[in-house]
């Protein structure tokens, strides 16, 4: 049976736990110079409708060390420019390649092209989640606080695609998730009360102070995201006591870090300080995209 990474909640706890260990392992192995190609023989398409560095250099760059290729489709370069119905690209795919990585807008896409390939889709990104991207952020977690279940996770700023994803990944594991967005900015609220139903420990507040008093892990991301960026003025207005700055910064745990999914716009969502401080693990975190990636092509692919 074919599976697909379309949310964080199509994992299981021990799926995600067998791939963070699997790609802790690939890392290391990376850091050797040792070999490992499982795919060798195996294609991935790549659907890329919104621009990308990490998540389209990760992938191709993933594929291509476990021995497989790798096909980069931008925009207007298939017949979906033309309105082919996403349910065709899918079942034509599936005769050509080994798996599909889509990065675009709608949810709802991503589900409609998994739901008739027979291949794995992987969701790159879309406006409401960004499984790969939090899934590799636990890995450079879990390189600094083995234990999970007592960390407490700060995500401040926009409640989108990120902090849904932290959400989905909060549903699954046992850490502390506070989220600190402006009124009109929060995270989809279905996922919200569903963690609150089940009894998770995910808490949703306008207040960016009380959400980092003494969370290990502090999280940002830009105030406007890619197809929001007619609404940049507006958005850097509310979002300005939402910085992760310095004096934020003090109100966590000493050995708190920060993490940023890139790009980052200093000076509005982030400190020059805090980014490119001693407490940033930002770098870490992007080459982590690529060692977490593999691990998730090996499963999915291979």
């Amino acid at each position: 049976m074919k599976r697909d990474l379309l949310t964080i909640l199509d994992l299981n706890r021990e799926e995600i736990e067998g791939l963070l260990a699997r790609a802790r392992v690939l890392k290391s192995w990376h850091r050797q110079g040792r070999s490992h190609t499982p795919l060798a023989g195996k294609t991935l398409a790549m659907i890329f409708d919104k621009p990308s560095t990490r998540t389209r250099v990760s992938f191709e760059v993933g594929m291509a060390q476990l021995g497989g290729t790798s096909i980069y489709l931008a925009p207007g370069q298939t017949q979906l420019a033309r309105n082919e119905p996403v349910a065709d690209t899918a079942q034509v795919l599936s005769r050509y390649v080994n798996g599909v990585v889509i990065r675009t807008f709608a949810q709802e896409t991503v589900e409609e092209l998994a739901a008739h390939a027979s291949i794995p889709v992987i969701n790159g990104l879309t406006d409401s989640h960004h499984p790969c991207q939090v899934l590799s952020d636990l890995l450079t977690i879990r390189e600094r606080f083995q234990d999970l279940a007592h960390l407490k996770v700060a995500w401040v700023g926009d409640g989108n695609n990120m902090a849904n994803s932290w959400i989905t990944a909060a549903l699954h594991l046992d850490f502390t998730l506070y989220l600190a967005c402006p009124q009109g900015y929060e995270p989809d609220t279905d996922l919200v009360q569903q963690a609150q139903k089940t009894g998770k420990r995910v808490y949703l507040t306008q207040d960016p102070q009380a959400a980092v008093a003494d969370v290990q892990v502090i999280n940002t991301d830009v105030w406007a995201s890619m197809g929001q960026e007619d609404e940049a003025a507006t958005r850097r207005e509310v979002f300005k006591p939402y910085q992760v700055n310095a004096a934020l910064l003090q109100l966590a745990r000493p050995e708190a870090m920060v993490l940023h999914c890139l790009p980052a716009h200093r000076g509005e969502e982030i400190a020059a300080e805090v980014i490119d401080g001693p407490q940033s693990m930002v770098w870490d975190q992007a080459e982590n995209r690529l060692h977490f990636q593999k691990a998730l092509l090996e499963w999915l692919l291979g």
